[in-house]
């Protein structure tokens, strides 16, 4: 903290007076002005002038104007002033009863402010009170010297240092402050802020009437008050709605988990649908090694084994229902007596878990039961069912195949024997087993016959031209022409009795010759039909499907369920859930309603 240098102080040597001084303007001139020293006076008379000098200075200076008081304390500023002021006229002043005398006195200004500290000093101000004048001296930037001299500047200036409204400035400035006017003389009504003192004589009464600041913070902490209280129902309210919504809920599933549920013993089996090897060239054939290729018969299988037939062979073959009626398992687990397929199918829905992952085209079966023989059984005979609709679903695709191709078979090969049987009835019919070849032969006779018949000709021919020809041998010719001619035309004669009438052998060899292509045909037809027989007998034998167990099913020796703590969790997640939308939704409505 700065402060100024404090104020010198200055000795007056005083000289009698003049009847031209007056009262108003003597505490002025004789602050300002010294006069020559005058003659020494004796020890004795100063020591006893100058407690009534001392006393008549300190009338003077109260009875001076605040400006006089000013130039006291500012004597450069108090000789302009004082100057141009004229004294009015008032009546000489009687002689004083004992006059002046001459020695160094202290100033009344310096007397006035002594008196002022010490009445300061009287009033028992705290350490505080004295710490916060002096902030308050520093703020309005008066030259306090001291403590309690900042209080008597502040006092001075109308400003009460110990007022709520200037201790909360020094922390919080105000933004737009009125302005300390500088001549306070001129304020025509200024607002007395200087702190009081009580009488003695006086007896007070506490004011009725709050102070409005004070009134202003009761107010704010009423309301303070109110808003801690009003927090303080809602958090209560808050906590008993969660309390009863929420951690009710979850405190009894929690129980239930841990203390009621009964103990329920996993069986875990995995199994595979795979498809017989066989060679194919078609898409089917290239797919038959992937699991794209039994993705249909697995689906078809989990559907079986969470369908209600297989609950029914279940509970036929090991009775499943008689295991879930048992008195020892819990209330929520236990079937009740007598139950129907629909209950029956609830809890086999619940203990019976397939699984189907079409990437590596794995089953996974998890079986659960109050005992971990019962539940491993339970998993052996599921899987057996499996297996079971596996082949029935393969077993009626091949069966129908093969009886269409056995079918098609015998058909072509009976159709065949017809055939063949005709062929053989109309070869005994006519007694040649091959009537062209008669033709044939016959035809082959007669072009021998005529070849020879032309021979013999050019032979007679050729005896004939010679004038002398041998008589002998040109009958021998025409011997061997005559017979070959009737050769020729018995032949002739016979194949036309073969060729003509409904028993000629043209006609027999027509019919055979037909007879001949329907065999044919019929032996084309068999092949056929045999070729389609190995076809259907390989593609049945290619539809075959396995069931492969990969994972065999072991009773397990702990419970696997229930799973105490991750259940209470998710029902704290739930109930949390719930409460949580049905509040959302009631805030809404409320909003709503309210705007």
């Amino acid at each position: 903290m700065t402060t100024k240098p404090k104020a010198t102080r200055f000795r007056i040597r005083r000289s009698t007076p003049t009847a031209s001084e007056t009262p108003t303007a003597r505490p002025v001139a004789t602050a300002m002005i010294t006069p020559a020293p005058p003659p020494r006076m004796p020890e004795a008379a100063a020591a006893q002038s100058r407690p009534s000098m001392t006393q008549a200075l300190a009338a003077r200076a109260a009875a001076a104007s605040p400006r006089t008081v000013t130039a006291l304390q500012h004597p450069a500023q108090a000789v302009a002033v004082a100057r141009p002021v004229a004294a009015p006229q008032q009546a000489p002043r009687p002689a004083d009863p004992m006059p002046l005398q001459r020695g160094e006195v202290a100033s009344a200004a310096e007397t006035q402010l002594d008196a002022e500290l010490d009445a300061i000093r009287r009033e028992g101000l705290t350490g505080r009170q004295l710490r916060l004048a002096r902030r308050v001296a520093q703020k309005h930037d008066l030259p306090a010297t001291s403590d309690f001299d900042a209080v008597r500047l502040l006092r001075k200036a109308g400003i009460d240092p110990f007022q709520r409204s200037n201790i909360l400035e020094l922390v919080v400035p105000r933004g737009k402050a009125d302005p300390v006017p500088e001549d306070r003389d001129t304020d025509p009504a200024p607002r007395v802020q200087l702190p009081q003192t009580v009488p003695v004589q006086k007896q007070t009464l506490p004011s009725t009437e709050l102070n409005p600041a004070r009134q202003r913070e009761n107010e704010i902490s009423r309301i303070r008050i109110e808003l801690a209280q009003r927090r303080r129902r809602k958090m209560a309210l808050l906590m008993a709605r969660l309390a009863f919504f929420v951690f009710l809920p979850t405190i009894l599933a929690g129980y239930y988990f841990y203390a009621v549920a009964t103990p329920m013993y996993s069986t875990k089996s995995e199994f595979l649908i795979l498809q017989a090897d066989g060679a194919g060239g078609s898409v089917g054939g290239l797919l038959s090694g992937t699991q794209f290729a039994t993705n249909q018969d697995a689906i078809a299988v989990q559907s079986y084994l969470q369908s209600k037939d297989a609950m029914l062979r279940l509970d036929d073959d090991q009775g499943f229902k008689s295991h879930f009626l048992q008195d020892w398992i819990d209330p929520i687990q236990r079937l009740e007596p007598e139950p129907t397929n629909e209950q029956a199918y609830k809890i086999y829905k619940k203990h019976v878990k397939i699984g189907f992952d079409p990437t590596e085209g794995v089953i996974r079966m998890e079986v659960i039961a109050a005992d971990p023989q019962v539940s491993k059984d339970f998993s052996e005979r599921l899987i057996s069912y499996a297996e079971e609709r596996v082949n029935s679903l393969s077993e009626k695709k091949r069966i129908d195949q093969m009886r269409d191709a056995l079918a098609a078979f015998e058909e072509a090969q009976e159709e065949r024997r017809v055939t063949q049987q005709a062929l053989v009835d109309l070869q005994v019919q006519g007694s040649i087993l091959d009537p062209e070849a008669v033709i044939a032969s016959i035809r082959s006779q007669i072009n021998t016959i005529e070849i020879q018949l032309q021979e013999k000709q050019l032979q007679l021919a050729a005896l004939l031209d010679n004038a002398r020809p041998n008589q002998s041998r040109v009958e021998g010719v025409r011997g061997d022409i005559g017979r070959l001619e009737e050769l020729l035309a018995d032949l002739n004669g016979r194949m036309t009795d073969m060729s003509q009438g409904e028993n000629s052998l043209a006609q027999l060899a027509v019919r055979i010759q037909m007879a001949q292509a329907d065999l044919l045909t019929r032996d084309m037809l068999l092949q056929s039909a045999l070729q389609q027989v190995e076809t259907a007998r390989l593609e049945a034998n290619r539809q075959v499907r396995y069931l492969t167990i990969s994972v065999q099913p072991v009773a397990s020796q702990e419970p696997a369920y229930p799973r105490s703590f991750e259940n209470t969790l998710l029902a704290f997640l739930v109930f949390g859930g719930i409460y949580l939308l049905f509040s959302l939704t009631a805030s809404i409505l409320r909003e709503q309603i309210s705007s």
